[in-house]
């Protein structure tokens, strides 16, 4: 079995989930485009949604995501399960999931590299880890955790970091590496999270991505950022979702798509959202690119 971009899978990895994504672009659906959307039946992909968004029982978010759940594959995204917290997995958010996911069947289940609970409370960010064993062996127990509940596997998301640890004993991308060949999980490369992460801590973005496991990766994700300044006044970048993908982290996209071939990529796109026309730009952007890739030609990417 093969990944859509043409990476070999190893037989072992199949046993979870043999569902992929197709290898275009798609986009995060959001309420405000619920209507554009089955009015125009636009050439997208696939979409992706987040999880927490859809665990109540009825509504109209459910009512819109069946209508097109049935002309589209579909991605979760998971933004509270707190992989990297130091407590157990919180067993009603989990069950909650579980509802999600059975209920829509979709070719990708993703989360974060972070925590985001302590205590009972859940917090707003998402808040990074110290890269070391011990991270790593709570980090896999609650992996096989939710992908025993789950059936399927998960896909990991590398996190946009603003701080680093001194704890830390191994790199991002090696720490990436290990849980996923201890697990099983694939790995979701947010390329804009690397973009923001190498420019707070001051290293190469392509030297990154030169270590990053890309044969553990099965979905990309390309956003927005802000520029500010920290209290050194050095350039300091927030990982928002805001605006349009910049164009250095296009260029980073091509030259990520170059080593591992096509591979379903999202345009995320949370907050201040634009009219559908905009975001659906940003989509066909990425779609160009790898139909680019694939007749072996390059174009000039956006700014």
């Amino acid at each position: 079995m093969r990944r859509p971009g043409g990476c070999l899978i190893n037989e072992a990895d199949t046993e979870m989930n043999e569902q992929v994504l197709p290898p275009r672009a798609g986009a995060g659906l959001k309420a405000a485009h619920y209507d554009a959307v089955i009015n125009e039946h636009p050439d997208v992909g696939w979409f992706e949604v987040h999880a927490e968004n859809y665990m109540g029982a009825g509504g109209p978010a459910h009512h819109y995501l069946d209508r097109l759940r049935r002309d589209y594959p579909l991605s979760i995204h998971g933004v509270g399960l707190s992989i990297g917290s130091d407590s157990a997995l919180d067993p009603v958010h989990l069950e909650r999931l579980k509802k999600v996911v059975d209920r829509y069947e979709p070719e990708m289940f993703s989360e974060h590299l972070a925590w985001s609970s302590h205590g009972g409370v859940f917090f707003n960010d998402l808040l990074p880890l110290p890269y070391n064993a011990e991270t790593a062996a709570r980090v896999c127990g609650h992996i096989d955790q939710v992908q025993d509940k789950l059936g399927r596997r998960m896909l990991l998301e590398n996190p946009s970091t603003y701080v680093r640890f001194e704890s830390s004993t191994m790199s991002e991308s090696v720490f990436l590496k290990e849980v996923a060949e201890r697990t099983g999980c694939g790995l979701l490369l947010d390329v804009n999270n690397v973009f923001v992460s190498a420019t707070n801590h001051d290293y190469s973005a392509l030297d990154y991505l030169e270590t990053f496991p890309l044969r553990h990766v099965y979905e990309i994700h390309l956003g927005g950022h802000a520029g500010d300044r920290d209290e050194d006044d050095r350039d300091l970048l927030i990982d928002a979702h805001d605006r349009a993908v910049a164009g250095e982290v296009w260029e980073l996209y091509r030259h990520t798509i170059e080593r591992a071939g096509s591979l379903p990529t999202l345009i995320e796109w949370d907050n201040n959202l634009p009219d559908w026309p905009v975001l659906f730009s940003q989509v066909c952007e990425a779609e160009r690119m790898l139909a680019d890739l694939r007749r072996g030609e390059r174009h000039a990417v956006a700014g």
